[in-house]
């Protein structure tokens, strides 16, 4: 395939890809302002991601080493085709009037393992229709579209759901998968890998090698404890801040929220094309989460005002792609080429296994310990500086995962094996 032909076939792929990105992340917000608006719990809504990461988490490792062996184009096709199949579920059930809470924790747990299949695919797909000079402005496309996906679909799926609710928000997310899922099948040409003598190893030896370089590369294990830290943080914040915000004002102001992380992101996106390669990435890495964590996170908890907190939001995701881009860098530039996909598969599991935890950790601390406790009035220094009644739980416990960010980034840019990894 000449290299302009195949690049104008990544260019089809990503287009519709990202369509259909986009349609899908459209159910899962509008799911969380029904389930909060019947439920007013933290915890429930929160577990609707939780039962989403888990089956990733735990397939991540043997997938990984799966994907390797099987046709990618099938594998995107038949995963996302179930997870059509999931939402179209969710449509019959809600218009039935049986929708129910647990139902979506069990759709959420398939399109979770579904996602576990599509997404390395996906990658390895992009890769084999993309000429190797490409490979910058490909990354560039894909980092746009992540990012136009986290500004757009909050503002798409509240408008749509306060026009049409959740049936509206899914007719177009399928309408959505329809046009991605005929394109991938009729005119996208997926190459098949060149056979590779690991493919005819054992699954197991596989995981050994991936763990067994992590084990001997002690700095890029911290790396990637670090950043597991830190997510475990992050899904605190992700799953406190419908509470919070749902507590004071309405949907639009919480899309306005996490659009404006969006806007940031990409804004980010152009700073990092612009930067020179900085002199230490693990630096780079520490000092974006570091910025992230000592803004966003206390400008929510001590200000009641939609602007501010959109102004937050921004500075908060504002470094995101800063520290992603040099992540990408220093991973690819230590782990082996031939190693990476089990590497990056172990990294996965090990990395975003925190993620559910946190959200769990997250609903419970604010149904269960931050509102309950807020809800005494004769805390005066706390009242004045964080409210009373609900959603004041929800901003005290933003301050403390702030705290919380600050020192998990001091503790480990302290770690020598991490420092050292540049000399």
């Amino acid at each position: 395939m000449k290299d302009e032909k195949k690049f104008s076939n990544f260019i089809l792929l990503w287009a519709t890809q990202t369509l259909s990105r986009l349609g899908s992340s459209l159910t899962p917000f509008a799911l969380i302002l029904w389930s909060y608006e019947a439920t007013g719990s933290a915890l429930s809504t929160a577990l609707l991601t939780v039962s989403s990461y888990v089956p990733y988490i735990l397939l991540s490792l043997p997938v990984g080493t799966l994907t390797d062996r099987m046709n990618k184009k099938h594998l995107m096709l038949f995963s996302d085709t179930a997870a059509a199949l999931c939402t179209l579920t969710i449509l019959f059930m809600w218009l039935s009037g049986n929708l129910e809470l647990w139902h979506l924790y069990l759709v959420n747990c398939i399109t979770g393992t579904a996602q576990t299949f599509q997404q390395p695919a996906s990658e390895v797909a992009v890769t084999l229709v993309t000429p190797e000079d490409k490979y910058q402005k490909a990354g560039s496309l894909n980092a746009l579209a992540y990012s136009v996906i986290n500004m757009a679909s909050p503002v798409i799926a509240t408008a749509l759901y306060s026009v049409g609710g959740l049936t509206l928000v899914i007719i177009v997310d399928l309408s959505s998968f329809t046009v991605a899922f005929l394109s991938l099948l009729l005119f996208v040409r997926i190459p098949e890998m060149e056979k590779e003598k690991h493919e005819d190893s054992h699954i197991m030896v596989d995981l050994k090698e991936a763990l067994g370089f992590l084990g001997r590369n002690a700095g890029i294990l911290q790396v990637i404890l670090f950043l597991a830290a830190i997510n475990f943080i992050a899904s605190i914040y992700n799953a406190a801040l419908p509470a919070m915000i749902l507590s004071f004002e309405s949907e639009s102001v919480l899309a306005a929220v996490q659009s404006a992380g969006g806007i940031a992101m990409i804004a980010g996106s152009a700073i990092a094309s612009l930067l020179p390669v900085p002199k230490s990435r693990v630096r780079m890495i520490i000092i974006s989460l570091f910025v992230s964590m000592s803004t966003e996170n206390f400008i929510l908890s001590f200000s009641r005002n939609p602007l501010v907190w959109c102004i937050g939001a921004f500075l908060g995701w504002l470094c995101i792609p800063v520290m992603n881009t040099n992540l990408d860098a220093l991973l690819r530039s230590y782990i082996p080429s031939e190693i990476q996909g089990r590497v990056y598969s172990a990294r996965n599991s090990l990395q975003f296994f925190t993620i559910p935890l946190g959200y769990l950790a997250g609903g419970v601390l604010v149904d269960g310990v931050f509102e309950p406790f807020m809800a005494d009035k004769s805390l005066t220094v706390l009242n004045c500086m964080f409210g009373t009644g609900k959603g004041s739980g929800a901003a005290f416990l933003f301050a403390v995962i702030g705290i919380m960010g600050v020192l998990v980034c001091v503790i480990f840019s302290r770690l020598k094996a991490m420092r050292n990894l540049e000399g």
